[in-house]
């Protein structure tokens, strides 16, 4: 070894010592990156001292409320708002003739009407606007409006929705962009392999077909749509909002108040939960609409009714799968329908359908693929983005089709999950290369090494955990223990070519003699901990302890829509990027001063520290009273939309995976279920705040089980017939199992941290669990869910 080459050798060394040196002089502590520091709001919000939107006050703002159908279809031939006009108290009445900017709004396409203009698509479609002096009157004056209707035969069954011929259109053909194919909103084929033939299927020894079905789900949040509209001295508006995208919201809002965008100024209000119930506008045109008219503040809030027909919902699927596998267990095939029930209007079915086309055969290398998915236009309640987003019904339908795959060729359902997994270098059906850690395998290995919890005692039992629980209905008669496993995949961000970012603003600045950080950005915070997040990442960033988080607005570029589990991974990438280029300002502000020459700077415990040399000089000295201000953008790499036949492209940013073991007991005789312990085992990446991350794969658990066995919305020719919280139902404390969550961190080399979006991995993958398990205690097939007590009655061999 030459001289030369033995310098260098050590000077790459002393580098990579001292780059280590670095990230551990970064790590931030307890309230940095890796930390689990306490949430600012969550004392507040347990104490019930947190103001939410539904809390906003202005001391003369009037109230408004909308006038909403009784018919899911129905023709308007006439509306009369003189009665409501002549009631005390009010100070405006509107209708679609009232709006002074176009009349339609969409997520991604503009075919929803503000308030309903000669025809009602859906049961609860806001007609007229009321603003009062009081809540109260606001309601009677909207009872007053006299609507004549021709109520029409809804269209809200998959047969009627595709023979439009005999029954009709939601919208006219070519009405809108999607419309070229009648009641078909949007529709996305997949083709892998060589599909689907004779040929291929001549390769399977086992072939396996179902038809499976999910009902509608509801996101149930407990915060109520409201926001206050205030109008400007400009001519404009401030709206304080609860929702999950300021940005898209004034994008949607500005044509139809007819200002510019600048005009539409929102703030984000206490959200009490989304779950992608608030991507689509509710009230927020409406409270402007009012405010503009009147002059006055208008404050909205929706009843627990009226929040059910007001927000979108989880689609409802009908899935046809086909599957053949070798005799030794290699899957050969799938062949899939997905039929999507998109309701009157489109929102984010488009993205919905490719979502559940993409990953509708799950994590497992597939030779020969066919997939359509589909979403139809229905006079059914609107359905668009929940926490899942696509992929939960389509893994309720490939997890089945692997038990029953599993079951056919004698093999344990976990080891046939196991040698069909998909691994990194992989593809995926569309063809996009797995080029992240795809621990799928290892995923189902540790939860199936999980301790399972102990047995019933079934001759003293405590009836407080058997099935039906403190209604007293079993004394322990009657019940099997089940034990299932299913594993899932979630896209993460945007995916088929959006142009997905987020902005971020970091000041740094000497307040009281310390450095201080404030980090803005317009982050929708709905209870995921992402303002947490965010100080975590300035602290370890920039070395101080105090970060302000400022409110978020309109007034900084877009963060995008707390969704899809890509707020951390992208304005959280914002974040980072932002704070990395003051810290590089303020060190190349003392390189100018001090005429340091280190290559190992770094900021931390509010100093300038070098890993060779130690602290050299107070942060607060060396910016004195000047503050350094940036703003930086963070982009993920890019997508491209999948092609509209074979459904082949680099779609998604993205995967997440999770594995869950459920353990249930059933009661078979009285067809009651009581999920006994739910085990999680998720790939985050990186778990920048690891509390917060099992918070989140637990909540996913929960509604996920909320899925399985009780939450549905029923729909009876249209019309809604259980808007409340009394007849639907969703998980108590009471019903939510243990959830033991085991995390593993595999970084991704594509993304800030290595970090892996966490927030609905679990979701989609623990109801096929729950479901697997109650088969597994019953032996009945259960092809729908959620499962009903009189499913596991009616259905059981030898039930009359």
């Amino acid at each position: 070894m030459n001289a030369r080459t033995g310098e260098e050798q050590r000077t790459g060394r002393r580098t990579l010592r001292a780059e280590k040196n670095l990230q551990q002089i970064r790590q931030g502590g307890k309230d940095g990156v890796g930390g689990s520091p306490l949430r600012p709001d969550g004392a507040l919000k347990v104490r019930g001292e947190f103001a939410y939107s539904s809390d906003l006050w202005h001391e003369d703002m009037l109230w408004g409320t909308a006038l909403r159908s009784p018919h899911a279809r129905a023709t308007i031939l006439s509306v009369d708002v003189s009665g409501a006009l002549a009631l005390p108290g009010v100070h405006a009445v509107l209708t679609h003739e009232d709006i002074p900017g176009t009349k339609y709004y969409g997520l991604e396409i503009a075919d929803q009407p503000v308030l309903a203009i000669d025809k009602v698509r859906h049961h609860g479609e806001a007609i007229a606007l009321v603003a009062a002096d009081h809540p109260e009157t606001a309601r009677r004056a909207a009872r007053r409006i006299r609507v004549e209707y021709e109520v029409l035969t809804p269209i809200v069954t998959e047969e009627q929705c595709l023979d439009p011929q005999t029954y009709g259109y939601v919208h006219e053909p070519h009405e809108y962009r999607s419309h070229a194919h009648g009641n078909i909103c949007h529709e996305q084929r997949l083709v892998c392999g060589l599909g689907v033939t004779d040929e291929v299927r001549a390769r399977a020894d086992v072939v396996v077909r179902g038809t499976y079905e999910v009902g509608m789900q509801d996101q149930a949040f407990l915060g109520p749509e409201s926001g206050l509209a205030v109008p400007a001295e400009d001519g404009g508006v401030d709206l304080y909002i609860a929702t999950q995208w300021l940005h898209v919201d004034r994008q949607q809002m500005a044509p139809v108040l007819g200002l510019p965008e600048e005009k539409v100024r929102l703030t984000l209000a206490g959200v009490g939960g989304a779950f992608g119930g608030r991507e689509d506008l509710s009230m927020q045109i409406h409270a402007c609409l009012l405010a503009l008219r009147t002059g006055r503040p208008v404050k909205i809030v929706y009843s627990r009714d009226e929040s059910f027909f007001g927000h979108v919902h989880r689609h409802p699927a009908r899935m046809t799968y086909e599957h053949g596998a070798t005799r030794d267990g290699r899957l050969v095939y799938s062949d899939a329908r997905i039929v999507l029930d998109g309701g009157a209007y489109a929102s984010s079915s488009p993205a919905v359908v490719g979502n559940a086309a993409s990953l509708g055969n799950g994590p497992y290398v597939i030779p020969n693929v066919r997939m359509h998915a589909l979403a139809l236009y229905s006079n059914n309640p609107s359905c668009g983005a929940m926490r899942g987003f696509g992929a939960v019904q389509a893994a309720f339908g490939y997890e089945t089709q692997m038990d029953r795959l599993a079951a056919a060729l004698g093999m344990d359902p976990v080891a046939f999950r196991q040698l069909n997994a998909v691994r990194q270098g992989d593809r995926m059906p569309t063809g996009q290369e797995i080029d992240a850690p795809a621990p799928v395998a290892e995923l189902l290995r540790r939860v199936k090494d999980m301790p399972l919890p102990p047995p019933l005692d079934t001759e003293d039992p405590d009836v407080r955990q058997l099935p039906g629980a403190l209604s007293n209905t079993s004394h322990g008669e009657g019940i099997v223990r089940g034990v299932g496993y299913s594993v899932g995949i979630k896209n993460v961000g945007y995916s088929e070519g959006f142009d997905d970012h987020s902005t971020a603003r970091v000041r740094l600045e000497v307040i009281g003699g310390e450095p201080v950080a404030l980090v803005h950005t317009a982050m929708a915070e709905v209870g995921q901990g992402g303002v947490t997040v965010h100080a975590q990442i300035a602290r370890t960033e920039l070395g101080v302890e105090q970060v302000t988080i400022h409110p978020a607005d309109t007034g900084i570029g877009s963060a995008g829509s707390t969704s899809a589990s890509r707020q951390t991974y992208m304005t959280g990438g914002a974040v980072k990027l932002a704070a990395e280029a003051v810290r590089r300002e303020l060190i190349d502000k003392g390189r100018r001063r001090y005429g340091w020459t280190h290559h190992d700077l770094t900021l931390a415990g509010g100093m300038v520290v070098s890993a060779s040399a130690g602290p050299l000089v107070p942060m607060a000295d060396l910016l004195g009273d000047e503050a350094i201000d940036l703003t930086r953008e963070h982009h993920h790499r890019p997508t491209v939309p999948f092609d509209p036949e074979t459904g082949q492209g680099f779609g998604h940013v993205q995967y997440s995976f999770c594995a869950n073991r459920a353990v249930v007991d059933v009661d078979v005789e009285l067809g009651l279920v009581k999920v006994v312990e739910l085990s999680a085992v998720q790939d985050v990446g990186k778990a920048l705040n690891p509390l917060a991350v099992v918070g989140q794969i637990q909540g996913g658990c929960t509604q996920a089980l909320g899925l399985a066995v009780m939450e549905e919305i029923i729909v009876r020719d249209g019309e809604v017939r259980n808007a409340s919280f009394t007849d639907y139902l969703i998980p108590t404390i009471l019903d939510t199992p243990p959830i033991p969550v085991e995390i593993l961190e595999l970084p991704d080399p594509n993304a800030p941290y290595g970090l892996r979006g966490v927030g609905e991995a679990s979701t989609v993958s623990a109801t096929p669990a729950i479901v697997a398990a109650i088969r597994d205690a019953t032996g009945l097939a259960l092809n729908r869910i959620p499962v009903r007590p009189e499913h596991l009655t009616t259905e059981r061999p030898g039930a009359r």
